[in-house]
């Protein structure tokens, strides 16, 4: 037999038969272009069509009804070739007619005196069932179960010929479809054959059985899918080009008892982990995530310091030119008895300061460049680039922060976030990473007190806020749009300026701040709030990131309900930077019980990562970060959050794998090898 004329599981799907050219356009609409992908269209719900009496059943409720034909099966034809089939069935006590649209052809499965099982919308007023099938009359028969599966389809294809298609592939291709997980999980977990676990995803016999079935499928999809991210770990140690930065300890300690305070617990710990990679013979990939205030900067800092040690450059990447200035303001303050040589280059640097910072950088006699994504211009060109830090990385696109780490000889890259994110996202999206947590917030630290109040209690606020500015404090208040929407009932942003500069005409300064301006014009808006030029600041969520202003005690957020929980605590940590209490307002009407308890949330806790858990719970992985922009695998089966305990189990599994001496060479994990490696057809989704 030719090659291309080998049965196997990724064939296209136009080999099996009634697959003709219209039919195999609609199949393609669907992603289903191989017998594997048709096997793994699996049902988004099912229908519960056991048999019920007629005491059991709701009026509209979809189900089964099983009895006696007691009437013939009449045909009437109306309108434009449309028909209506109808019976009457007999059931315990009493009788019921039976009518099925537009499918005369089961008269002839319908027989006087024979016991029948019909599947449809019950109607409790006329008596009557909408049928959609006849089940038949044995309970033991194919044609009867427990569920029906319910698929996604379209105008071009039915659900029958969905089913009819799976069942003509599960019997010619049942047994080449690959048992790929290494026996000792599936004993471990007590799972069934995957090819078990496809039959019975479509074709259940009973509840246990369609359990189990989804448990090994959602299993296998999160395995597959973090043994791709974890090779990608593996290949960048074992095969890395890096160079080891074998900094001298002891002087990094005494660069860290110079520091103005004791670090914390936390803050040692990932300072170890990312100082025991720099030490590694491969560049380092690592991602520092930590909630609002708790000391990402002075680890980077550490860090840098470590690589600078050693004869290395770095750079210090900001989204913001504020962020930049004000990394720069703190790292030149921790640098004033030092030898090292810091330098600030945004769009904003003058050409002749412009020009000094690119020759020293050049000669390898500046030790740091911070800055905007102006260093990723062609011409800074670093001298000896050892050590990449990118804050807020998710502000940037993955070709800038790759065009930053191309200056540099595969040079170690740290990402940091002060979004926390939750562990099934990070070891979803970021799973070939090593990931550090600060969760520890610093000794010294006022806890935010977060207050609930209904939309109308604008006024309430203002004269809170005064109280406030009357103690020299400063406040924030954020507002979601910068234009009336038909849409959405949102307070504008220019009417809210207003309306609070003229309650506050002639006693306080409010500035106005929103994603429509020119960036030069909103960062001299900022550095005006920072010097105490406006006491109040209204603005879109342009302040999510960026602005420390320790003086500022209050935020109030209007409009609050549209926020997820994650974005509201972003924006609640502008304030609480200094040493008395702050407040944040969040002014909401939410209409539903989800908005209800997020606002009831926000009031309950300050901890990110218990929030950022919460948002991911309650609004789910495609609205969260915008992860559906960030690379987030589309699964077919699994749910990351309400299988999150399996994806955990995944990701230990894999690990724990590609940690064993034989996995690459042992005849036990050559067909997992073949799987992932070999790029099959069918595993489209793990590349």
């Amino acid at each position: 037999m030719e090659e291309s004329n080998k049965k196997q599981i990724d064939n296209k799907v136009e080999v099996l038969p009634g697959v003709g050219p219209k039919r195999l356009e609609a199949l393609h609409s669907l992603g289903i272009f191989t017998i594997y992908d048709l096997l793994t269209h699996f049902p988004f719900r099912y229908e519960d069509i056991q048999v019920k009496s007629l005491d059991e059943i709701e009026d509209q409720e979809k189900v089964t009804l099983k009895g006696k034909v007691v009437t013939q099966a009449v045909v009437n034809y109306y309108g434009n070739r449309k028909s209506r089939l109808s019976f009457k069935l007999a059931m315990e006590d009493a009788v019921v007619s039976v009518s099925f649209f537009n499918q005369p052809y089961l008269k002839s499965r319908i027989h006087l005196e024979e016991d029948i099982a019909v599947f449809g919308k019950w109607d409790s007023l006329r008596q009557n069932l909408a049928g959609f099938k006849i089940l038949g009359s044995d309970p033991s028969s194919d044609e009867q179960k427990d569920f029906e599966s319910v698929y996604h389809v379209n105008k071009s294809i039915k659900q029958q010929t969905i089913i009819n298609l799976l069942k003509a592939a599960l019997e010619s291709y049942y047994d080449l479809i690959p048992e790929v997980i290494p026996e000792e999980f599936n004993q471990h977990y007590k799972l069934m054959l995957h090819k078990d676990a496809i039959r019975a995803i479509h074709f259940p016999q009973n509840e246990e059985e369609f359990q189990q079935a989804g448990r090994q499928i959602t299993y296998q999809e999160f395995f597959l899918y973090q043994m791709k991210l974890q090779l990608l770990r593996y290949k960048r140690k074992k095969g890395s080009k890096g160079t080891a930065v074998l900094y001298d300890v002891s002087k990094l300690k005494e660069f860290i008892q110079t520091l103005p305070f004791e670090l914390t617990e936390g803050q040692k710990q990932v300072v170890n982990e990312i100082c025991r990679d720099l030490r590694e013979p491969f560049e380092m990939n690592r991602l520092l995530q930590g909630d609002v205030g708790s000391g990402k900067t002075i680890v980077a800092v550490i860090s840098l310091v470590a690589a600078a040690l050693e004869g290395y450059q770095g750079a210090l990447m900001a989204p913001t030119e504020i962020l930049a200035e004000q990394h720069y303001q703190t790292i030149s303050q921790l640098f004033e008895d030092t030898n090292f040589s810091v330098a600030l280059l945004t769009g904003s640097t003058k050409v002749k300061e412009r020009k000094q910072i690119l020759e020293d950088l050049s000669l390898g006699n500046l030790d740091l460049l911070i800055g905007t994504h102006a260093l990723i211009q062609d011409d800074v060109i670093f001298n000896n680039l050892g050590l990449v830090v990118t804050d807020e990385q998710h502000r940037f696109g993955v070709n800038q922060r790759q065009k930053l780490n191309e200056k540099g000889q595969n040079p170690n890259v740290l990402y940091m976030t002060a979004t926390p994110i939750p562990r099934t996202l990070a070891i979803t999206l970021m799973g070939e990473m090593d990931v550090s947590t600060l969760k520890q917030l610093p000794a010294g630290r006022i806890p935010i007190r977060t207050i609930w109040s209904k939309s109308e209690q604008m006024e309430s606020s203002l004269e809170f806020i005064e109280k406030q500015l009357l103690q020299k404090r400063q406040a924030y208040i954020i507002t979601p749009l910068i234009e009336e929407s038909e849409l959405m009932d949102l307070k504008n942003a220019k009417e809210v300026h207003e309306r609070v500069s003229s309650y506050y005409q002639g006693r306080w300064k409010v500035g106005l701040l929103h994603g429509r301006q020119k960036a030069d014009e909103k960062e001299q808006i900022m550095q005006a709030f920072k010097n105490n030029e406006y006491q109040v600041l209204v603005s879109t969520t342009v302040i999510e990131v960026g602005l420390n202003v320790p003086n500022a005690t209050v935020m109030v957020i209007q409009d609050a309900e549209r926020f997820g929980l994650s974005q509201l605590h972003q924006l609640r940590g502008r304030v609480g930077r200094g040493s008395v209490e702050s407040f944040c307002i969040l002014l909401a009407n939410p209409k539903t019980e989800n908005g209800k308890e997020r606002m009831k949330i926000m009031t309950s806790s300050t901890d990110g990562f218990y929030l950022s858990q919460k948002d991911l719970e309650l609004r789910g992985s495609g609205d969260l970060f915008g992860v559906k922009q960030s690379g987030m695998p589309d699964f077919k089966y699994g749910d990351i959050v309400k299988n999150a305990n399996v994806l955990d189990a995944a990701h230990s599994d894999t690990i724990y794998l590609l940690s064993k001496e034989d996995f690459f060479d042992s005849a036990e994990y050559m067909p997992l090898r073949e799987y992932i490696l070999n790029g099959q057809t069918h595993t489209k989704k793990l590349q």
